[in-house]
């Protein structure tokens, strides 16, 4: 048989290069990624029977794919919610656990994000909602790509407010008085009240936790159509406070705890429902919504945490301790995930692809027709074959890093090879009960069949045929893995951390409270007093 033709040759090129190019438009399409915080697998009707909290959600996995082995890229939040906007995990982008309100550091500044790519290709570019990864100087989000920025620079527990909602145990609302007796609680925050930006300046300190929700969908929907009517593209990146600890004010009596959570789940159901028909009503056809979580359900919290389905982590669960959020087993990075996008993305379509939140970069910049950031490597995959319905098949290799609960966080020691997870260390994180399972770690590697053992209960036997035939090539899988972290441009997150950096609208009040509700807000400045609690931008 003789050479291809050249014909033949420009045919296949156009072929393959269709494959990850975006479907054939007049325009670039929008981008919203809705990112859930603590959510579980089975906090998603579709996902798990005895969850009814989800309507929308439900319907929009009908009118979409919905992804049964989707994972986050770490079991916590600053590292999950880094890897997301990297592409990277944080062994190669240097942001291995969370940053505190003292925090000088964040996401490094070499580090590009999904929005400076999105940006330079010409997008408008919102991040609404809770950020966390760094907010002094230019870590802050509006000097990460986002045009526009609303929201709270960490999690909604780390700081009081008037309105403290729900935690487990309870905190006290912020104090109104310098001589007023101080309530200090373990985990509670009661100093600096929890501040709202937008863009670079406090709009509200202390949060009024119970409109929060309302505000990011009106804020979300402000920027969905002032974007729209610009003719831009644009990317919302809608990083939720739900389901960290629940928000709201408590349901009629006798509420119990689970009633509690499933008002939280209904209310962010709800949101999502909003903000998908407003994208709807502004270029249905042209938008890809994407939603999924940051990691698996905060066990401590007890009946105010989420549902982890099937995801159990047996084999721990009989050791002590969670499996769940901060750890390496299922129910800590198996998350829900649906992507949402008429006309592009098949409807009523279920998807066994081994994927994770870091594959959500580099699809992204694909379907805008931009290019990778060079120079650095990437973890995640250009997963549109996938999501378009015309493969079932992601990674072959997925790393799973220590999130806190054992080992050295940010480090390595769990990894997925097709149906097989091998744990070298394995712990757990605090329970309901309070207790905490000890670091194991394990050479010969933990290994489970998770095809045939999805609750992680009983790894296989090292003497079995099937542990000694699939040992070798996790073992080179696993070597490989960390040669080509090892050889890459690392970066390296600053954690040192300054009170002086604590976001502050005004260091004159107690708590650090703005003026009433309705007077001019504070525009950030550089403090005079070094002791001061401030933001220097």
């Amino acid at each position: 048989v003789g050479p291809p033709s050249p014909q033949a040759v420009l045919v296949l090129a156009v072929v393959l290069a269709g494959l990850s190019a975006p479907p054939a438009s007049c325009r670039q399409p929008n981008f919203i990624v809705i990112l859930a915080d603590d959510v579980g697998w089975g906090d998603l009707g579709a996902n798990w029977a005895e969850t009814k909290e989800t309507p929308h959600l439900d319907e929009l996995a009908a009118e979409g794919t919905r992804f049964v082995d989707f994972h986050s890229a770490a079991s916590t939040c600053s590292p999950s919610r880094a890897s997301l906007l990297t592409g990277r995990l944080g062994a190669r982008n240097g942001v291995t656990h969370n940053f505190a309100i003292t925090s000088v550091g964040g996401l490094p500044l070499n580090e590009t994000t999904l929005a400076e790519v999105l940006q330079e290709a010409g997008y408008s570019t919102g991040a609404i909602g809770k950020w966390h990864l760094g907010h002094h100087g230019h870590h802050h989000p509006s000097f990460r790509g986002f045009d526009y920025y609303f929201g709270i620079p960490y999690s909604h527990d780390m700081g009081c407010t008037d309105t403290p909602g729900y935690n487990l145990p309870p905190c006290p609302a912020c104090p109104r008085h310098s001589t007023a007796a101080r309530i200090r609680r373990k985990n509670c925050y009661t100093e600096v009240a929890l501040p709202l930006f937008e863009n670079v300046t406090i709009v509200q300190q202390p949060v009024n936790l119970s409109s929060l929700a309302a505000r990011y969908a009106e804020k979300a929907a402000q920027f969905i159509q002032q974007a729209s009517h610009s003719g831009r593209p644009y990317f919302l990146y809608l990083a939720l406070a739900h389901m960290h600890v629940p928000l709201g004010v408590p349901p009629p009596p006798p509420a119990q705890g689970r009633d509690i959570y499933g008002a939280g789940l209904s209310e962010m159901d709800a949101l999502v429902g909003q903000i998908k028909r407003v994208a709807d009503s502004h270029g249905k056809g042209n938008t890809l919504l994407w939603f999924t979580g940051d990691n698996g359900p905060w066990a401590q919290k007890c009946e105010l945490a989420g549902r982890l389905g099937p995801f159990v982590g047996a084999w721990q669960r009989q050791r002590g301790g969670s499996s769940a959020k901060q750890t390496t087993w299922e129910g800590g990075h198996r998350v829900p995930a649906l992507a949402y996008w008429p006309g592009q993305i098949p409807a009523r379509r279920m998807s066994h692809a081994l994927l994770s939140t870091l594959d959500i970069f580099p699809t992204l910049v694909a379907l805008s027709g931009a290019a990778l950031p060079t120079n650095r490597r990437f973890d995640g995959l250009d997963v549109s074959p996938v999501l378009f319905g015309w493969s079932d098949v992601g990674h072959k290799v997925l790393l799973h890093p220590n999130s806190g609960a054992a080992g050295k966080v940010g480090e390595i020691e769990t990894l997925r090879l097709a149906q097989y997870k091998a744990f070298y260390t394995t712990g757990g994180a605090m329970a309901c009960d309070g207790s905490v399972g000890p670091a194991e770690h394990h050479q010969p590697p933990l290994i489970f069949n998770l095809d045939l053992d999805i609750q992680e209960q009983e790894p296989l036997d090292v003497a079995s045929r099937e542990y000694q035939a699939v040992l070798p090539a996790i073992h080179r899988a696993y070597a490989q893995a960390l040669e080509d972290i090892s050889t890459d441009n690392i970066s390296v997150a600053d954690y040192s951390q300054d009170p002086a950096v604590t976001p502050c609208c005004n260091v004159q009040h107690v708590a650090c409270r703005c003026q009433a509700l309705g007077a001019d807000t504070a525009t950030l400045d550089h403090p005079t007093d070094r002791g001061a609690t401030w933001l220097c931008l």
